[in-house]
């Protein structure tokens, strides 16, 4: 098995598309921002290079095998989920405790890191920690409900990177269909942001901790870069350690590429990060992401195309 090292990525294109992590929500708005500028002319599917971080990598691997208005719909016409707290109670409107937890967790790791490749340690170290007390079960069960998430299996023929960390021993990893790793294994892996989920001896853990949620550095070369930012470029650790989604920003622009950013909306913020696994908001995020697509197709079609 081959993994993507910066050495073998693609060094230029025309455009690239960048799919950030965010959680279930995140997903949800992704597939909205997509839908709504396909709805309004803009196919930004048929970019040259697509990463996808976590739920922005379980996106690239959905828009491969199914159109973004069959994505939305499906998205739309789920049961809905209830909330863990009853509607309106101050326990609904809070983060669901998981998600509380774990960024209780990464914010108390961040603080003993000296930088981030040594956070990427940590982080990898904890999570095999919690990996040796388990029964092993999760990792089957893990596989097959990114299997279920996915219309196709396969990897497409235009270049996705799907992002990722080995847990053991905390480098950056990129996949693509070259590196003779299954796409649903490649996802998993990209999510995994609790237990480590290995690919043969290897363990892997979420693409943010790579160095962002949307890791746009990988899109350096490319003339157009389009950014959709469910986090809004929003990260936990130090400025200083230039890891942050606008630091990439600022060394794409730099490097001659033209970059377009999309986030949530202020009033949609709620949805995102602690709030970003409740199964709950995903329609209401769908649809945000869809208005904002379809209110900023017209000024991205001319930057696109």
């Amino acid at each position: 098995m081959n993994t993507t090292t910066s050495s073998t990525l693609p060094a230029s294109g025309e455009r690239a598309l960048v799919l950030g992590g965010g959680g279930s929500t995140g997903n949800a708005w992704l597939i909205g921002v997509i839908a709504g500028l396909f709805d309004a002319g803009l196919d930004v599917t048929t970019a040259d290079l697509t990463i996808g971080t976590s739920a922005g990598s379980t996106a690239a691997a959905q828009l491969a095998g199914a159109t973004p208005t069959e994505l939305l719909a499906a998205i739309l016409a789920a049961a809905p989920h209830q909330r863990t707290a009853p509607a309106g109670s101050d326990r609904a409107r809070g983060p669901i405790k998981p998600v509380a937890d774990h960024l209780e967790r990464m914010r108390t790791i961040i603080a003993s890191a000296d930088d981030a490749a040594d956070l990427r340690r940590r982080v990898g170290a904890a999570a095999l920690d919690v990996d040796a007390a388990s029964d092993g079960s999760w990792q089957s069960q893990w596989r097959a409900t990114v299997a279920s998430r996915l219309p196709s299996e396969r990897w497409p023929q235009r270049t996705v990177l799907v992002t990722a960390i080995d847990a053991g021993t905390g480098e950056p990893v990129v996949f693509d269909r070259h590196s003779g790793v299954d796409l649903v294994d490649a996802v998993a892996a990209s999510c995994a942001s609790g237990l480590p989920y290995r690919i043969g001896d290897h363990p892997y853990l979420d693409g943010g901790f790579r160095s962002n949620a949307e890791n746009a550095d990988l899109a350096a070369g490319y003339r157009r870069v389009l950014v959709l930012a469910p986090f809004g470029g929003r990260s936990l650790v130090p400025l200083e350690w230039g890891t942050h989604l606008a630091t990439q920003v600022d060394e794409l622009r730099a490097g001659g590429s033209i970059v377009e950013t999309i986030f949530p909306t202020s009033e949609d913020e709620h949805m995102f990060g602690a709030n970003a696994m409740d199964l709950s908001l995903r329609p209401p995020a769908a649809r945000a992401g869809f208005e904002q697509g379809r209110a900023r197709a017209a000024q991205l079609t001319e930057f696109w195309r």
